[in-house]
């Protein structure tokens, strides 16, 4: 299993921070590369700690993982330096020469535009602004940053290397499918591609070295910011159900909705997954809370999570029932991964 990638597939905030660290607990992956930018934060509960992360990959509570920022990738130098000490992983983080720079300038230059910080709700967090000077071909990158030296390497090569030599690359993508600039609600949307083959480009792979796509969708959906959001619930009803949530980078309320199985056809579909993870089932059924095993499971919810393997196609291999990585039920073996 040479490379394990781990995708959202709603609308972002679906867990993959806490399945990305569940994994690299099981699994003990030799590295762990990150995708995306700042604008995207990742909670992690681990052993009753709780960490919101913007930079470092979630990965980072298996102590001999290496972790990675991928060449296609933001970053924002002040969050990335804080994280890493607040970590203490300076010791094995390194980023890419050419993973891009996000500026105060940036984070200025979008606060300032109405049309994105109140039509299209975005972070205002500069990534969009980044991103457009990418494009155009004037952004610094991580080699251009004197403070920034001691980490960078060429990402690329060395997780090739790892590959090559039948170490496990763990994938971390960001947000979820559903905010694709290309195959998302646009344009209330994100600025870059969020698919599994995104993500390769990214880091500068091809498919055929991946084994394992795990698409992780949420027992219910949450989206922050404008755009469409089919059976959306006025926010006095999610908080009776306890459904309400509220951004790691933001700190915004997210709107909700119950779990669709359409958008969730299409994510998968889209993905090419391999199988599903689902978290936060407590919350649909608090009987289910921390529970480890299946058969621990209320009947009522094993045959939800059984009607959304028969229409999705796909087994679902992992489950949380709880915020802390120690709340999983994993069924991979048992569905044959």
């Amino acid at each position: 299993m040479p490379v394990h990638i781990v995708v959202g597939g709603f609308f972002g905030d679906e867990g993959k921070g806490k399945i990305t660290a569940y994994f690299s607990t099981k699994y003990r992956p030799e590295a762990s590369i990150r995708t995306g930018a700042t604008n995207a934060g990742h909670t992690v509960v681990h052993n009753g700690v709780k960490w919101k992360l913007r930079a470092v990959p979630s990965s980072f509570v298996n102590k001999e993982t290496k972790l990675y920022i991928a060449r296609g990738a933001l970053i924002h130098i002040g969050v990335f330096l804080s994280e890493v000490e607040k970590l203490g992983v300076s010791n094995r983080i390194k980023i890419d020469y050419a993973t891009g720079v996000i500026t105060d300038e940036h984070i200025e230059k979008e606060k300032r535009d109405s049309y994105l910080a109140k039509k299209i709700g975005s972070t205002c967090t500069g990534v969009g602004a980044a991103t457009s000077d990418r494009v155009l071909r004037r952004l610094l990158l991580a080699r251009d940053y004197k403070e920034l030296e001691p980490y960078t390497t060429d990402t690329q090569i060395e997780v090739i290397e790892i590959i090559e030599k039948g170490g496990l690359l763990l994938v971390e993508a960001t947000q979820g499918y559903w905010l694709s600039l290309y195959h998302g609600t646009y344009p209330y949307t994100t600025s870059r591609d969020t698919t599994a083959s995104a993500v390769l480009s990214e880091i500068g792979l091809g498919p055929r070295s991946v084994d394992r796509i795990t698409v992780v969708f949420k027992a219910y959906i949450t989206r922050v910011g404008g755009g469409p959001l089919p059976g959306e619930i006025p926010i006095e009803e999610a908080e009776k159900l306890e459904w309400i949530e509220y951004g790691t980078v933001t700190g915004r309320p997210r709107r909700v909705a119950p779990f669709n199985r359409e958008l969730a056809l299409r994510a998968v579909k889209a993905n090419t997954a391999t199988d599903v993870a689902i978290t936060k089932l407590d919350k649909i059924f608090p009987e289910a809370r921390c529970k480890t095993r299946w058969i621990d499971l209320p009947a009522s919810a094993r045959k939800w999570i059984e009607d959304v393997e028969d229409e999705l196609k796909v087994p679902v291999s992992v489950i949380g029932t709880g915020d802390d990585t120690i709340c999983t039920i994993d069924r991979s073996e048992e569905v044959g991964l």
